[in-house]
């Protein structure tokens, strides 16, 4: 008889925007993780309102998902006001967990706002399992592993402790120790710290001579010299290893990342998930799950910290060794199954003699050549290049509104 695993865990996906929020759930996440309007590290992305968490909380929670707040700035003198109100509206709203790293701001959340839970920000640098209980102690439901932590590493700490865990398992890595890095703050005036990381391990630098005349001469010829940007994270063909080291919720990192991004993503891991927990004995990697993710804008991807120390090998110094070869050209507005008509809204320049690729939930795919097209007054056109233009052509398969399509580039 087949094992059976007790310990499943949810696939926690990022939602930078409410349009997100929603795709994310209906691709299969089993909650969400969003930005408030303060305390937040993305202050660049479209965070949420008050009224935006409401409508974001109602939908998720109709679809049995969760939805949780990211609040882990390093708070300065004067960060703290108003933390009490902002974690009370939390609350009430039906926020299901706030994510935080300050210890002030913690403390605020557990004595100001009783009942919402406080789960630990991997900003914390949680490593081992005495960090992990003094928490729990504190009043911590869960912590979010720091990113340096290993898989042999997480073994030992279910040792030792029962709290609940958090794993990243896919997206961007940050170079700096847990995401704590003060390269923006001096080369940007960004405060990495209080979510306005400029990114500068991403740029590209140059080496230079400094002869006598002060002439500067470029040492380095490579088309992209790129210094110590980190591969991307991708632990899709180690699904086994992180539910039997039991990883209570499996993280993915990108809340400024696209819808094409957020739904394939989402799609993968809930299919791989959902496989090896209903027959573990028999679970075998699909190649097309990794051929999926493979379709989406990404660095290349590694297994970062959790089988060792990475190397030079994850890291992108030149030219990426290999492309997305995928372009998100659409989404899915209405189909009409008795004309076999799709209705799409054009998200990038495609047309007549295209192939396109449908996705949608539950790692439905098809594949078709586009063979008429029409515009949203009926006129035949041969190609949609006007961003959200509104189209029309012939889809023998049936697909569903919130389907996607992207093509081959």
């Amino acid at each position: 008889m087949s094992r059976v695993i007790t310990n499943k865990p949810e696939v926690l996906v990022p939602a930078g925007t409410p349009e997100k929020l929603k795709v994310a759930i209906d691709y299969g996440a089993d909650a969400v993780y969003i930005g408030g309007e303060a305390y937040g590290l993305r202050t660049r992305a479209a965070n949420f309102s008050y009224d935006d968490m409401a409508v974001g909380v109602a939908y998720a929670h109709e679809h049995d998902a969760k939805v949780y707040v990211t609040a882990n700035i390093v708070a300065h003198e004067g960060n703290t006001d108003g933390a009490g109100e902002f974690f009370r509206t939390l609350r009430d709203i039906g926020i299901d967990a706030a994510i935080v790293s300050d210890p002030a701001l913690i403390e605020i959340a557990i004595t100001e706002a009783p009942g919402l839970a406080v789960h630990l920000s991997t900003q914390a640098s949680a490593a081992n399992y005495e960090t992990l209980n003094f928490w729990q102690k504190e009043g911590l439901e869960r912590i979010v592993l720091g990113r340096e932590v290993g898989i042999a590493e997480i073994n030992e700490m279910q040792k030792h402790t029962d709290v609940e865990i958090e794993a990243f398992i896919h997206g961007a890595m940050c170079i700096g120790y847990s995401g704590r890095c003060t390269l923006s703050n001096h080369m940007s005036q960004r405060d990495a710290n209080r979510g306005g990381c400029a990114q500068n391990c991403r740029w590209k630098y140059d080496l230079f001579e400094m002869p006598t005349l002060g002439d500067q001469d470029s040492e380095i010829k490579a088309d992209e010299a790129f210094s110590m940007s980190a591969v991307d994270m991708c632990m899709i063909e180690h699904i086994p290893d992180l539910v039997e080291a039991g990883v209570n919720s499996l993280k993915i990192e990108g809340r400024m990342k696209t819808v094409h991004y957020v739904s394939t993503v989402a799609n993968v891991y809930r299919k791989a998930v959902d496989s090896y927990c209903a027959d573990p004995d028999n679970y075998e990697l699909k190649p097309e799950w990794v051929d999926e993710l493979w379709k989406i804008a990404q660095r290349e991807m590694s297994t970062g910290f959790y089988y060792g120390v990475p190397d030079q090998d994850d890291e992108l110094f030149g030219k990426r060794r290999k492309r997305p070869q995928y372009t998100f050209i659409g989404e899915v507005l209405a189909y009409d199954a008795e004309q076999q008509i799709v209705t799409v809204q054009q998200r990038n320049n495609f047309g007549v003699a295209d192939t396109v690729e449908f996705y949608g939930p539950s790692f439905r795919h098809h594949q078709q050549v586009v063979a008429d097209m029409w515009d949203d007054e009926g006129q035949a056109i041969d190609r949609a290049p006007h961003a959200m233009q509104i189209i029309t052509f012939h889809c023998a398969t049936p697909v569903q509104p919130g389907d996607f399509l992207r093509k081959q580039k």
